[in-house]
């Protein structure tokens, strides 16, 4: 009788045990599944997000390039616009193109001083590479024309430019001025004006604080007077930033040519678009 109950008893043992079992499987798949569910909900939300943030950069743009075809005078310095629309308050930055550097275009010291300024790098690798971009530039044997850059990331192909020293240069740089290869001063963000400046990031601010505040007669002569053009652009790089409900923002960018009618009539032509996320900023304490 003891043998018995206690077989009774093992048997009762094994099957709670696989009753546990069980509910634990069970328990996995179910958190599994609610996972599952929360991952696709955050990413239908951030979907939603990125097409909603597409579509009032793309709105913001239109206005202010809308603005500008109205204008008497063409834009000739970097500047702001803020747009209202969809209940968010839209910040533009308008930069004419002549206001980079433009690699396909600039005189082999600019592109040295970019490279030690902007860079970080010696002065001695510096001229060399920049001999190596102009190089790249010239027509190989029996052909018409060089290589010319389509776009900033083709310095990755140069070689001595990585990841890290593109990443320094590549706001600061075009490749589609059509122009003279100079900076216009009043044009240029503040790294270009450092760049113009050799290094003097004081001289640099002072004159984009000038700007930025409506000055007129800005005295630019502490920059390299060889690298300044004043000449006036047709093309330009505007930039909106747009919030998003994440934290998260959504930085879209157009390369545009103005004064030029395509043929749905919209004065402008959008030669290159592109959209980036810049990271929620890290909480601090």
């Amino acid at each position: 009788m003891a043998c018995q109950d206690a077989a009774v008893g093992r048997d009762r043992g094994v099957a709670l045990l696989a009753v546990l079992w069980i509910v634990a499987a069970l328990s996995i798949l179910v958190t599994g599944m609610v996972q599952a569910q929360r991952d696709e909900v955050r990413l239908v939300s951030a979907g939603r997000q990125t097409v909603q943030g597409h579509a009032i950069a793309n709105a913001a743009i239109q206005l202010v390039l809308q603005d500008m075809a109205a204008r008497s005078e063409p834009v000739s310095r970097l500047s702001r616009a803020d747009v209202s629309f969809a209940g968010l308050t839209i910040s533009v930055e308008i930069v004419p193109l002549n206001g980079l550097i433009d690699i396909n275009r600039a005189p082999e010291p600019l592109l040295a001083a970019l490279f030690a300024v902007a860079g970080g790098m010696d002065p001695e690798r510096a001229s060399t590479l920049a001999k190596t971009v102009a190089a790249s530039r010239l027509p190989g044997p029996g052909a018409q024309r060089g290589p010319r850059f389509e776009a900033v990331e083709d310095l990755l192909q140069i070689p001595g430019v990585d990841y890290s020293l593109y990443a320094r240069l590549s706001a600061l740089v075009t490749t589609d001025t059509m122009g003279s290869g100079r900076v216009n001063a009043m044009a240029a963000p503040e790294g270009v004006l450092v760049v113009l400046s050799e290094g003097d990031t004081g001289r640099a601010a002072r004159i984009a604080a000038a700007r930025g505040g409506g000055d007129v007669g800005i005295d630019t002569t502490g920059l390299a007077a060889q690298f300044v053009d004043t000449a006036v652009t047709k093309r330009f790089r505007l930039a909106a930033r747009v919030p998003l409900t994440d934290g998260r923002h959504l930085l879209s960018t157009w390369l545009v040519e103005t004064g030029r009618v395509v043929p749905d009539g919209v004065p402008w032509r959008i030669f290159h678009a592109e959209d980036r996320f810049e990271p929620t900023p890290a909480m601090t304490n």
